[in-house]
């Protein structure tokens, strides 16, 4: 194990814009991306200059893609009346854009209450923490708090294991996103959020991820051998040893953008490391928590406690910002300070909206037709990876599926991923590219069997166009 394997976080020297690193997607700046825009109607393009004029341009976000006028079920139509299916929705779809459920429970809280402020509490707001309670793993984590947004929840986090433990270091893991808030992108592993924007919290150290497709070089023999040699392993243990104190290891269950699950074991390893260290385990679920690899939370499968939980994006339904910590009871030791503060931690609205997306999940059996329906959908990919040379890799846990594409004919897999991403665009389907070669999909958990045919008949064609093109020497 080398010093190549530990990346300490810093001051950060800015690179220039055309270096981003391109793992959390693109940067909207391709030839191809231009290319799109001219398709679109004259009314769109105004739509979107205008939406560039009225916000600051940021890589993945602006300038935008397209510009949409519905969104419901597994569908968004955009402003020319095109329908396209959602198999991105940014990690807040499980049910549905719009769900009915969904949408008259915030009908009829916001006819009783719509907000609640601080020092007071609320029905739905209570039910919601009790409910949390009900489905975290082993039932173990009783006590919450909301916050608005999934990096409002980690912040939360890291200061409680701070307080809990006495400690200050964290411990997370290269190529990881926790959000983009000055601390979260301290803990996350991506180069692109942290570049330029230094000195970030002290006292963040990364260590390699278990992701076998993406093995760090320093790891040399896992990578090559193609079997998982538990070096990622060491390193935490020798970090952990070495490091000072850690307050805790912070990391997300599978790396869901890439779609990278862990080899057996690793977490429960990962448990007993941190109890042997007095550091506290926090998992990050906010986009793979509800049901997504088809249990409630993607640690489940795993068989691992956490000591803090952290949720969000689904949480709201695609309706209201939502996350939360969920945390053991005897972590409950910061009365004389405030770990979150903010104006809408007990939304009675997102409350209710959170409360039906858990009772529609029930009641569908979402999380048995996730599990049922991600298996079938990655056999199927897992043929036509067999037929179409341009996939290099199809792996996934319920629907979180990723197909990773290889170079052919000269073609670049980023190159290769980004004209499938296009021509499926163009044919009614959208969908994220991670890691610059991996196609990332997440449907609706809910989907119906008509629209997921269709959309996979979609990024057949487009693959199978994309491969004949690399072959024949014209992409």
């Amino acid at each position: 194990m080398n010093d190549a394997s530990v990346e300490r976080v810093g001051m950060n020297i800015g690179r220039r814009p055309e270096q981003i690193d391109r793992s959390e997607g693109d940067v909207n700046v391709s030839a191809l991306r231009s290319g799109w825009r001219e398709r679109l109607s004259a009314r769109t393009r105004t739509l979107l200059d205008r939406d560039e004029a009225a916000f600051f341009r940021q890589a993945l976000s602006t300038p935008c893609l397209n510009a949409l006028s519905e969104a419901r079920g597994a569908t968004l139509v955009d402003a020319d009346g095109r329908e396209v299916l959602d198999f991105h929705g940014n990690s807040v779809h499980q049910v549905g854009h719009g769900h009915p459920r969904v949408l008259e429970a915030v009908r009829e809280q916001l006819d009783r209450m719509a907000f609640c402020p601080r020092r007071y509490t609320n029905e739905p707001a209570v039910r919601l923490a009790e409910r949390l309670a009900s489905i975290s793993p082993g039932r173990a984590l009783s006590k919450a708090l909301i916050a608005p947004g999934g990096a409002e929840a980690m912040s939360m986090a890291m200061k409680l294991a701070r307080l809990a433990t006495g400690r200050a270091n964290f411990v997370s893991f290269a190529g990881s996103f926790h959000g983009a808030t000055l601390d979260t992108i301290s803990i996350g592993g991506e180069a692109h959020f942290r570049d330029g924007v230094g000195p970030l919290l002290p006292g963040c150290v990364h260590v390699p991820a278990p992701t076998p497709s993406r093995c760090s070089p320093a790891l040399g023999e896992c990578a090559s051998s193609g079997v998982c040699a538990g070096r990622c392993l060491s390193a935490l243990e020798r970090t952990l040893r070495e490091s000072g104190p850690v307050a805790a290891v912070i990391g997300e269950p599978i790396r869901c953008t890439t779609v990278d699950l862990p080899p057996p074991g690793y977490w429960s390893r990962v448990r007993q490391l941190c109890d042997e260290h007095g550091a506290l385990l926090i998992v990050d679920e906010i986009p793979l928590c509800l049901g997504r690899t088809g249990r409630w939370f993607s640690i489940d499968h795993e068989g691992v406690v956490p000591d803090i939980l952290v949720l969000g994006k689904g949480l709201g339904g695609g309706v209201f910002p939502m996350a939360a910590m969920i945390a053991r009871p005897e972590l409950d030791i910061a009365g004389r300070t405030s770990l979150g503060h903010f104006t809408h931690e007990k939304s009675p609205v997102g409350a209710a909206a959170a409360l039906a997306v858990m009772d529609v999940i029930e009641q569908e059996d979402l999380l048995t037709r996730s599990e049922r329906v991600g298996a079938k959908l990655l056999d199927d990919l897992k043929a036509l990876a067999g037929e179409i040379p341009i996939i290099a890799h199809v792996r996934g846990r319920g629907m979180l599926i990723g197909v990773q594409l290889r170079p052919l004919g000269g073609v670049s897999a980023e190159a290769l991923a980004e004209q499938v991403l296009y021509e499926c665009l163009r044919a009614g389907l959208s969908f994220k590219v991670s890691g610059g070669d991996v196609l990332t999909l997440t449907p609706p958990l809910n989907i119906s069997g008509d629209a997921l045919g269709r959309g996979m008949g979609i990024l057949e064609r487009a693959l199978r166009a994309a491969a004949a093109r690399a072959i024949g020497g014209c992409a």
